[in-house]
């Protein structure tokens, strides 16, 4: 990798070229896509945890592109993993001639699962894996009933937005959605969490439950102790399945390579993305052949599938993603490096001089939140932090987390900086 790929961000940025390249978006995109009140830096090449802008800006990556970036921007073995499939295959016929490289990706993905018998679809998105997770558990329960969690964000599909909470998106949408999904609210404490679950599922024939192990659009909000594994227990007791979305915290972005690990919990079944395509656009759902066995066998025509499903350079990036996974232990990096992270944050946010005691930091491994006393106060300390150089998104339904997901490959100097940054935009924050 070159020395861009450990530069510093270059603090105030030019924004002569992005203000061009807004005017023009403006004219040719869907006014809902980009928002462009605030002119965006856009991003021309990236290298590790840094990005340059069309102005040459230098910004470093604390947002980890949503957190796809585990393992950096551009990582050498997944670019190389990619250039050597371009010249070979670039497009297949997934579901009928299968490129040879999909079996490849999935023997090594399902090797990596919590069951011995795993079987995947898979998708280019996490809405996608998620309509597969939805579908999965009807068939495989014959119950159209679903439990979702207040502040759960999963996708955008029709499907996928059913079972997200979140008004914003909803409301344009809301008679199109299925009628068969209650929500509850997110756990702050493990018995009445499992007592509102035990209400739904006692009351409504229910085959699905979903749920982030730990939400990350609604604002890296972390379920206390003993709750999953109680939720696996009261959902199998009254017959339906349990789906995690490990989307966003899958493969190693929270310390291990399932969030689940962390209490020992395995789910019915698993939604992965983000960081799975290492880069391009892939995601899966995973279950037990049991399970998965739902589904009925080709007869030539699948039920569920796509014109990419199975990508020749989806499937070669998310390939050397995970190899980069285990031999590079990320998970284990984004662990060490995220306790220093936390740590950092908390003596200078919360205890130091300059601490305020109503912030709230919050996290594990590479997945860290920031919470502010003021709706919208995550919103102007992303903006401070972009002003200064470092990317960093808000969460949350009001704007009060600021959200870290950096890659894993931070060197010392980066966090350093990149804290200091982080530091300095919620401090400002009035």
């Amino acid at each position: 990798m070159s020395e861009f790929g450990a530069w510093l961000p270059s603090g105030q940025r030019s924004r002569r070229k992005a203000e061009e390249l807004a005017k023009r978006l403006s004219v040719v995109e869907s006014r809902n896509i980009t928002d462009l009140r605030d002119t965006p830096p856009f991003w021309t090449r990236a290298r590790g945890a840094n990005v340059e802008d069309a102005d040459g800006n230098i910004l470093l990556d604390f947002g980890g592109a949503f957190g796809v970036s585990l393992a950096g921007h551009g990582h050498p073995t997944i670019r190389d993993a990619v250039q050597r499939q371009s010249d070979l295959l670039l497009h297949g016929m997934g579901d009928i001639h299968p490129p040879r490289i999909k079996v490849e990706l999935l023997e090594t993905l399902n090797a990596l699962c919590p069951w011995p018998d795993a079987r995947t679809i898979l998708g280019t998105s996490g809405s996608d894996a998620v309509e597969s997770a939805l579908k999965t558990t009807r068939l495989a329960t014959g119950r159209t009933g679903i439990l979702a969690f207040e502040g759960g964000y999963h996708g955008l599909a029709l499907g996928a937005l059913a079972v997200t909470d979140r008004e914003h998106f909803r409301v344009p949408f809301v008679e199109r959605l299925s009628p068969h999904v209650s929500f509850v609210p997110f756990p702050v404490d493990a018995e009445r969490g499992l007592e509102a679950v035990e209400g739904v599922l006692a009351s409504q024939p229910v085959g699905a439950v979903i749920i982030e192990p730990i939400q990350g659009r609604g604002g890296v909000r972390i379920p206390p102790a003993g709750f999953l594994p109680g939720l696996l227990e009261t959902a199998h007791r009254h017959g339906a399945l349990v789906v995690f979305d490990e989307i966003f915290t899958g493969l190693g972005r929270t310390g291990r390579r399932f969030a689940g690990e962390w209490e020992d919990t395995v789910p019915d079944v698993l939604c992965l993305g983000k960081a799975l395509g290492g880069g391009l656009p892939l995601s899966a759902c995973v279950a037990p052949a049991t399970i998965m066995e739902a589904w009925p066998p080709s007869a030539g025509e699948a039920v569920h599938t796509s014109t990419f499903l199975g990508h020749p350079l989806g499937c070669a990036s998310g390939l050397a993603f995970l190899r980069v996974l285990e031999d590079e232990a990320l998970a284990e990096r984004a662990d060490v490096l995220g306790r220093q992270m936390l740590s950092d944050l908390r003596e200078a946010l919360t205890v130091g001089p300059a601490g305020n005691r109503d912030v709230r930091v919050r996290g594990r491994g590479l997945m860290i939140g920031i919470e502010l006393p003021e709706p919208g106060a995550a919103v102007e300390a992303a903006r401070r932090a972009l002003a200064l150089g470092l990317i960093a998104l808000p969460a949350g339904p009001e704007g009060r987390v600021l959200e870290l997901t950096p890659p894993a490959v931070l060197t010392p100097d980066q966090v350093n900086r990149g804290l200091e940054i982080v530091v300095d935009a919620v401090l400002r924050v009035p």
